[in-house]
């Protein structure tokens, strides 16, 4: 864990450093320092004044954001997986991104506003689509009478493509808007306000906490609902708290970013190959190494192409398709997660 901490905390300074302007890394860290409350008195400043508002009104805000989006996927990822004993599955499975995607167009081809919500109308009217997309799901699957994991995989399909085709409705009636859904589709984390940040880390904070406890339960759950339960564990209620909370988190992630693919598919996998099952142990560094994921293939996206800004979509998808593709060619993918 601190070994990771530490690898996390690179990134972080690697990704503010890097840019269409070029800043030492120590210089970075000196600024970041400055304004610590213990050692900001102890430190001269001996740089130009434009590099703190470089680096507090544009990179680090940024820095930040990638890191709370890809914890976010990770996590939520690594609680589907579980959840649904399936390895392939991903925190979009249940069709959140199109739910959210469409709710999203949705207000760019209408220019659905209201007074004092500003820039924050795109993201909530995201974050409300895919949790109605999640409840559809969770009620057509709850038609059986009881929450069965096959039965929610398939009911996940049906509204996500129900929520695609309105998507496409949308992208239809665009007009010149259609530039802008596009670039929500792809993901992005250019720095909109803080108020994204802190709601995105209360989402984090809230799921996060529900899913590490429940991860012993989860681990039970893996090995089968009949061994969970006779070992203890309410499977139903299990399932429902760790669908809300993955929910949740992926709503939170989707509203702030749009849909950014493989981070929360790639990331569990390593980890588990390199931690073991254990989602005690699992949960916690998948979110880590989530936010070390995002954090560079952001910073790949600014800097690669400079001064052109690649899609951060783009880079996970063109890094993470290739590795996980690896995985399935190597047979190093578990069975079952």
């Amino acid at each position: 864990m601190p070994a990771s901490l530490f690898c996390l905390g690179l990134a972080l300074i690697l990704g503010i450093a890097l840019g269409s302007v070029k800043l030492p890394a120590i210089t970075v860290g000196e600024i970041l320092l400055a304004r610590l409350p213990l050692l900001g008195d102890r430190i001269v400043p001996h740089w130009p004044q434009h590099l703190e508002a470089i680096i507090w009104q544009v990179r680090l805000p940024r820095v930040i954001l990638a890191a709370l989006v890809g914890a976010s996927l990770a996590v939520a990822g690594t609680a589907f997986q579980g959840l649904l004993r399936n390895p392939l599955a991903d925190p979009y499975t249940l069709g959140v991104s199109s739910g959210a995607a469409a709710a999203a167009a949705f207000t760019i081809v209408f220019g659905v506003t209201y007074a004092g919500t500003g820039l924050f109308v795109l993201p909530v009217a995201a974050f409300l689509g895919g949790l109605i997309t999640v409840i559809l799901v969770y009620r057509i699957a709850l038609s059986t009478g009881r929450l069965m994991i096959h039965t929610l995989i398939l009911a996940g399909i049906i509204v996500g493509s129900f929520m695609s085709a309105l998507l496409m409705f949308f992208i239809a009636l665009a007009g010149d808007g259609v530039h802008q859904i596009l670039a929500w589709l792809m993901g992005s984390l250019a720095f909109k306000g803080w108020g994204q940040i802190w709601m995105l880390a209360l989402f984090l904070a809230i799921g996060l906490t529900a899913i590490l406890a429940l991860s012993r339960d989860l681990n039970l759950l893996v090995c089968g609902e009949e061994s969970a339960q006779q070992l203890g564990s309410n499977t139903e209620q299990t399932k429902k708290l760790l669908l809300l909370a993955a929910t949740l988190i992926t709503g939170g992630a989707v509203a702030a970013a749009g849909t950014i693919g493989f981070v929360g598919l790639v990331v569990p996998h390593v980890m588990r190959l390199l931690v073991g099952p254990d989602h005690r142990v699992l949960v916690p560094l998948s979110a880590i190494a989530g936010g070390l994921f995002l954090v560079l293939a952001d910073t790949a996206a600014r800097t690669v192409l400079a001064p052109v800004e690649l899609p951060v979509g783009v880079v996970t998808a063109t890094l993470g398709a290739p590795f996980f593709l690896f995985l399935l060619i190597s047979k190093r993918y578990p069975a079952r997660s």
